[in-house]
């Protein structure tokens, strides 16, 4: 078993929605590997933040990642920072990865700047948010099969350049 499609990309940029639509359009099914490591921990990934620390939640996102990359047949969206494990970053060789990409004026309206984003809220969350950029986009390249750039796209289109991207 392996996933069909691997979604990766900032905060933003729109992995959770491009996924399920791609997922729906494809006939498979989707999984989120951020509601994997919520249920592993039984919490929100806020509060592993909080209460766990950064390097609690991504030791647990590394694990979710390796497990769904075996058991799941579908479409799988991955949390933003799960490209910066070197392992899941290997693992991911063997499959189809989208990076769905966006620039930090977009995603930083998309995001709103949401607390319920650990990473991005502090005293600049802009600064914050482009660094995150900086830091992972040669990542995100490393993995990618596909890019597709989202900031002027709606959903559909985005999963429209996904599907025509895989098949070129």
């Amino acid at each position: 078993m392996s996933p069909r499609y691997v979604v990766v990309g900032p905060p933003g940029a729109g992995k959770t929605t491009v996924s399920e639509l791609l997922a729906a359009r494809l006939g498979l099914p989707f999984r989120d590997a951020d509601a994997d490591v919520v249920a592993l921990a039984g919490k929100p990934i806020s509060d592993i933040f909080t209460d766990d620390g950064e390097p609690a939640f991504r030791a647990m996102e590394e694990e979710a990642v390796a497990k769904a990359l075996v058991e799941h047949e579908g479409v799988l969206a991955l949390g933003g920072g799960a490209v910066l494990s070197a392992a899941t970053r290997e693992r991911l060789q063997e499959h189809t990865v989208v990076f769905l990409n966006v620039g930090m004026a977009e995603g930083v309206r998309r995001t709103g700047l949401s607390s319920s984003r650990p990473l991005l809220s502090g005293i600049n969350p802009r600064a914050t948010f482009k660094a995150l950029l900086d830091a992972r986009l040669p990542l995100y390249r490393e993995v990618a099969t596909i890019e597709v750039l989202t900031d002027s796209l709606d959903p559909e289109q985005v999963t429209d350049a996904v599907i025509e991207g895989v098949q070129a």
